[in-house]
């Protein structure tokens, strides 16, 4: 919920900043992605403020020769100029003594104050400030002189040449007031947003004056005053602090002063609808019982702080402020909502029943028609080519992966060429026709697990497979439709951040289990031998029948049959060996011959390389490395790069290693079939009725893998503008499964880590940020093109084998390994398991600790490991047949911890269920200690702004 006031604060500091930190859940459209909501500002009768650049030039050379010159500059943190370095100070939390805004104060109840100034150019505006009864017409006349001399800037240009403004001293003719060239080639310009504008203060010591002057100027409307400034933007406020000599840096620090309170977006706010002195120096009071102190000898005020990570929000701030102008008050019923916003549930209109049969699907389809155009005209972007590119070799590897282990499990009724086909039609078909457009669909891991005992069933029965697997994705899919008719899926306001990280951490371990586990069985078929033991064979890659490259290794002497190395053996045959393939003292001869360890060795190192390639390249976005524009670069394209250089290396070093399989014919994989499946085959009649009962647990299954990563896609914090589509999506799912169930290929529902590696690869971001600012999460760049043609490459590339063929299996299974790791890492689920094995004192600051004891966090985590053991030992047993009902019951378990855990302790671990949350909306949730947290930190988590917390970071 937004506090009043809120997106005009926001506006006001002209950009967006939602930072990481403590998240919850919420679900529905959310704000929008390219600004927040001015809906608020509007009925406040407010408009946007814009971002303001201060510059302070100070006086310098008394009493000589006399010069303005820059010798600081604010956005959002400040910036000193190293004169000796000759370059700009890094951004940093800028600290000024407080006798400094207590001279500052008693100068401007002093001075001149000048609110809705009409000058027009810099010369009518010094003209302005000069006249003041104290000051004698020939020193007038000298300040007018010494106020419209141009300033020296230091400004780097694009050529790395340095600007130090114009030196001449004499008196600047009033035409001069023209920006300099080198002001609009400044590299600053670029980084502050459209419609920015300027403060300017002059600050500085005049020996003429008998007494100090001090003058505050806000213009009526913003005029670019020439040279004055750095930046070439209309300026809006003016401040002027002279006076005698005195010790130390004292008007320096004044001018610093006055600065700094120009920066903070509160005092700006304030200062802009300021109508008088009252309301200027009621404005600077506010700021100053705001001050943090720090006590002398307890720091060094040399040291520079940097800017956080995450801009602590200043709704606070503002809501206090808009009570005291306008009178407005927010009633005291939204402030436990708002104070613990990861914990309710955002009011979400595709998640409210209309007590009709498809009611939710009809509202649906005519949710997401109204965007249907956009989501392929927002795809013109060069961000989704990387995203393309990623993500197609992230779902071929699937493909590959999940083919060759439906292979097995189904001895060969199913393999890679059906994998492929399936991907390709059912990925399309719902990426076109979808509600979330967003979400790949994928084999899974539960779904390979019911796959495999299906067929278990069926052997062990004498049963036709194929024939029986069609009736059981008939009824599957029509209950689906059922759940789909009886808006089944506003059940999912039950799936907390409990069940999204159980089953999220699940899946991520099911990635890693697998790609570890093709390596290990590479190193089983190939085992590295000890030094000065006779090779294990060799392999030979020669030309074979129809010039394709074929690969043939001889095993051990003892071994009756020759083994083709294709794809980790998920493909044998037996031949010949080449005639050119003869070993002679353990040592291969022939063209292209390695020995066995070799294979393993570089098999592995091409493993790992591309893992920590893939990592270290992600984590450059955040590096102090390069420039940001290739920072960026190597971020997005990250995986691909991993990819190439790896490829690379394979084929520098003419490595046998096992490539990419991809399938040369277009035919089933199950010899003597056909594409269409028939609906009885051998299998008895009453089998078809039979089936229910299986589909059952199936639908189950079905319902919890799709309603769970949509839930985790659909969460408000990813900004989404267009919406979800629970129920399309499932109606999408049902029919996609009764078209592969006809077809004989695999079930596909939405592939949880794949999802949100896509949703990932298309993170806006803020481009225009203030030195010191990181860039902004502005959401997801929202469209169906790039699925789309992830899945129609993944259909093309059965005919892709001649490029795909050099593509080292290790290396996409390094890449399926970091998919897993990152998915796995940025839960809190795993930092919470972390503070297990890290003494207290070492432990970071989360919010969490703050508010629950260590104690309590510990035995929430160990029922979370618990839980997930518990789904682990299911999944890899014959008992797994009841995996979709422990999955269910997972939603019982956190139903359950209600008893063990206060409705205070679960806001923070977890989330409120819905009955929790209507039983608290009219009490306000006090902290179970009323004395452990101070008055500061009782807003922590009611203003702290939210970005999305399961970022899986792989493009």
């Amino acid at each position: 919920m937004k506090l009043p006031g809120q997106e005009e604060f926001e506006a006001s500091s002209a950009h967006e900043n939602v930072p990481s930190g403590e998240l919850g859940s919420g679900l529905g459209p959310g704000p929008s992605p390219d600004g927040p909501s001015d809906t608020d500002s509007r009925e406040l009768g407010v408009p946007k403020d814009p971002l303001l650049f201060i510059q302070l030039n100070e006086l310098l050379g008394w009493p000589q020769v006399l010069e303005w010159r820059e010798t600081g500059r604010w956005v959002l943190f400040e910036e000193k100029l190293e004169v000796d370095a000759g370059r700009w100070s890094t951004p940093h939390v800028p600290t000024v003594a407080l006798p400094s805004f207590q001279k500052l104060r008693s100068l401007l109840a002093e001075g001149l104050v000048l609110l809705d100034c009409p000058a027009q150019s810099l010369l009518e505006l010094v003209e302005q400030v000069t006249r003041v009864e104290s000051l004698s017409p020939e020193l007038r006349g000298q300040l007018q002189a010494l106020l419209l001399q141009r300033p020296q800037h230091h400004i780097q240009t694009t050529g790395t040449r340095l600007c130090w403004g114009s030196t001449h001293q004499s008196k600047s003719s009033y035409d001069e007031e023209t920006p300099l060239k080198e002001q609009h080639q400044n590299p600053l310009r670029q980084r502050l947003p459209p419609g920015a504008e300027a403060g300017t203060v002059l600050a500085g010591e005049l020996g003429s004056l008998a007494q100090p002057l001090g003058a505050f100027v806000r213009l009526q409307d913003p005029v670019v005053l020439g040279p004055l400034t750095e930046v070439p933007l209309p300026s809006r406020f003016f401040c002027l602090l002279l006076g005698p000599p005195m010790l130390a840096k004292g008007y320096h620090e004044m001018g610093r002063a006055a600065a700094v309170l120009l920066s903070d977006p509160q005092f700006q706010w304030s200062v802009r609808r300021a109508s008088n002195l009252h309301d200027l120096l009621a404005a600077l009071d506010t700021f100053l019982e705001e001050v943090t102190v720090l006590p002398p000898g307890r720091w060094d005020p040399t040291a520079r702080i940097p800017p956080p990570k995450c801009l602590p929000s200043q709704h606070k701030r503002l809501l206090s402020q808009l009570r005291e102008v306008k009178g407005l008050t927010a009633p005291h019923v939204t402030q436990p909502e708002d104070r613990h916003r990861h914990g309710p549930h955002a009011p979400s209109p595709e998640l409210q029943r209309t007590s009709r049969l498809f009611g939710g699907l009809v509202q649906d389809v005519r949710r997401k028609a109204s965007w249907y155009p956009s989501d392929f005209l927002d795809a013109l972007h060069p961000q989704c080519f990387s995203a393309v590119l990623y993500i197609y070799l992230a779902t071929i590897t699937n493909a590959i992966t999940f083919g060759g282990l439906l292979g097995d499990a189904t001895n060969g009724a199913q393999g890679v060429l059906e994998s492929f086909l399936g991907t390709a039609v059912a990925g399309a078909a719902f990426c076109l026709t979808a509600g979330q457009p967003l979400t790949i669909l994928s084999s899974t891991g539960p779904v390979l697990v019911f796959e495999r005992l299906l067929f278990s069933f069926s052997r062990d029965y004498s049963l036709d497979y194929l024939p029986f697997r069609l009736w059981v994705g008939i009824w599957v899919a029509t209950f689906c439709l059922v759940l789909v008719a009886t808006e089944a899926s506003v059940l999912v306001c039950y799936f907390t951040r409990f069940t999204e990280e159980g089953f999220c951490a699940l899946i991520s371990l099911i990635f890693i289990y697998d790609a570890v586990g093709k390596m290990l069985n590479l190193a089983h078929a190939y085992p590295i031998q000890r030094p000065g033991s006779p090779a294990y064979g060799c392999l030979c890659q020669y030309p074979g029948p129809g010039g394709n490259e074929s690969q043939w290794t001889r095993t051990r002497p003892k071994d009756r049959d020759d083994i083709l190395f294709m794809d980790l053996g998920l493909i044998n045959a037996s031949l010949l060996p080449p005639p050119e393939c003869v070993q002679q003292g353990g040592h291969p001869r022939g063209p292209g011959c390695h020995t066995v360890p070799d294979i393993a060795f570089f098999s592995l190192l091409l493993f790992l390389t591309s893992f920590l390639f893939a990592m270290a390249l992600k984590h450059v976005k955040t590096s102090r490395f390069f420039p940001s524009v290739v920072r960026k670069v190597l971020s997005d394209f990250s995986s691909v790069l991993a990819i190439l250089l790896c490829c690379g290396l394979d084929a520098f070093l003419g490595l046998a290693t096992p490539k990419l399989m991809v399938p040369r014919e277009f035919k089933p994989t199950l010899p003597g079939r056909g594409w269409l499946v028939s609906p009885f085959g051998a299998n008895p009649w009453w089998l078809s009725v039979a089936a229910a009962l299986p589909a059952l647990l199936l639908s189950i299954l079905i319902f919890m893998d799709q309603q769970i990563t949509a839930v985790i896609l659909n969460r408000a914090e990813y900004r989404l503008r267009k919406g979800a589509g629970f129920h399309l999506d499932l109606f999408c799912v049902a029919m996609l499964m009764l078209l592969t169930s006809v077809l004989g290929l695999p079930w596909y529902v939405s592939a949880t880590v794949i999802s949100l590696a896509h949703m990932d690869s298309l993170r806006r971001e803020s481009r225009a940020c203030a030195p010191g600012e990181p860039p902004s999460f502005l959401g997801i760049r929202e469209q169906r093109l790039t699925g789309l043609v992830v899945f129609i490459l993944t259909g093309v590339s059965i005919f892709l084998a001649p490029v795909l063929k050099f593509i080292p299996m290790p290396v996409l299974y390094g890449i399926f390994l970091y998919m897993g790791v990152a998915a796995l890492s940025s839960i809190q689920f795993m930092k919470r398991v972390q503070l297990l094995l890290m003494p207290a004192k070492h432990q970071p600051d989360l919010l969490l600790l703050r508010h629950v004891p260590l104690s309590r966090v510990h035995l929430f985590t160990a029922i979370q490991l618990s839980c997930l053991g518990l789904l682990w030992i299911i999944k890899s047993t014959p008992a797994a047949i009841i995996f979709p009902l422990v999955l269910l019951g997972l939603v019982g378990v956190r139903k359950a911890l209600e008893w063990v855990f206060s409705p205070q302790e679960l806001l923070w671990l977890d989330e409120l269920m819905p009955e929790e949350e209507r039983s608290n909306s009219e009490k306000v949730l006090e902290p179970e200690h009323p004395f452990s947290g101070s008055d500061s930190e009782d807003s922590e988590l009611m203003y702290q702004p939210k970005a999305p917390e399961i970022n899986i970071s792989v493009n």
